[in-house]
């Protein structure tokens, strides 16, 4: 017999269909494990891949609140299946005419808030993790426009550059469609990101979501945010805020290489800007480094004299 995707099921053999279960089965396992790029790809079902500490607690939360609706839709359809044999016309011909039951009622209204207080604690501690940012290895400072994004580094002598999306006729071997962008945003990997985020013109939107980071950028406002990248690579997003007609193409590339590379990257992106040498801004950047270092021991010492003769009196 042959078969097609337009064959009717009950046309199907047993064999014909648990061979068709087989092939949806790996599709949909192959979807799962596919998802692995820190971008969007076919058949996609799941979460991209966390590369942040922030996004790896977005997915345990998910997870875990998947065990518990599949859990409570399971009780539901049992309960569904239960009234259909227990209490048809043909079962029961002679219906219950019981109107109420306190422990049923006291039942269905305490187990639902208990549950809800168990999402809720899991919740609140993970909106705290986002909303908590720490003590930054760096800043950049993020600007939307219509329809490309500014980056600002105000960390490294006010590094800054524009981030426009390429075009079909400008994309390399391997570079996604709609994604890749003409300069990259560039942190080193490990580092505690503090990004400011805002607009110059509507409301646009920063996401990224292998890091699990969402923020909206307010013109005349000054939202922050923060990610911690774990692994090397090329990252991307997209605006997540209706802009205007070119809303489909602000993407966001955010590139994470070593820290070496990226002191290396700065040196040079700060040279092309003050039209010095790499090694002249390298060795000044050194100099700096070194007085900032004295400059903080020297403010220890001081209070801890201070706090010695307030002691000794």
């Amino acid at each position: 017999m042959s078969v097609s995707l337009f064959t009717p099921v009950f046309q199907l053999g047993l064999r014909h269909v648990t061979a068709i279960g087989l092939v949806v089965l790996t599709v949909f396992m192959l979807s799962t494990g596919v998802a692995s790029a820190a971008q969007p790809v076919d058949w996609q079902i799941n979460f991209q891949p966390a590369a942040s500490p922030v996004m790896e607690s977005i997915h345990w939360f998910h997870n875990f609140i998947l065990i518990i609706i599949t859990a409570i839709t399971l009780f539901v359809l049992a309960l569904l299946i239960y009234c259909i044999i227990k209490f048809n016309a043909k079962a029961n011909p002679t219906p219950s005419k019981t109107s109420h039951n306190t422990m049923l009622e006291v039942a269905w209204t305490v187990v639902p808030v208990f549950i809800l207080v168990i999402i809720a604690i899991p919740s609140f501690q993970l909106l705290y993790f986002e909303q908590t940012i720490p003590e930054a290895d760096m800043t950049v400072k993020v600007t939307g426009y219509q329809w490309y994004w500014g980056y600002e580094y105000p960390d490294h002598e006010n590094i800054d550059f524009l981030q426009f999306m390429l075009r079909e006729d400008e994309l390399e071997e391997g570079q996604p469609r709609l994604l890749a962008v003409d300069n990259n945003m560039i942190v080193p990997v490990g580092a505690t990101v503090r990004v400011i985020v805002t607009a110059a013109d509507v409301l646009h939107n920063w996401a990224m979501p292998a890091f699990g980071v969402k923020m909206d950028a307010v013109p005349g406002r000054l939202n922050e945010t923060w990610f911690r990248a774990d692994r090397e690579g090329i990252y991307y997003g997209q605006c997540s805020e209706l802009c205007g007609k070119d809303h489909a193409f602000m993407p966001i590339a955010v590139e994470v290489i070593s820290q070496e590379a990226f002191e290396t990257w700065a040196i040079e992106q700060i040279a092309a800007k003050t039209g010095e040498s790499p090694e002249q801004v390298a060795e000044r950047r050194a100099i700096e480094a070194e007085e900032d270092s004295a400059s903080v021991v020297g403010t220890d010492r001081e209070a801890s004299d201070d706090l010695a003769a307030v002691t000794a009196n």
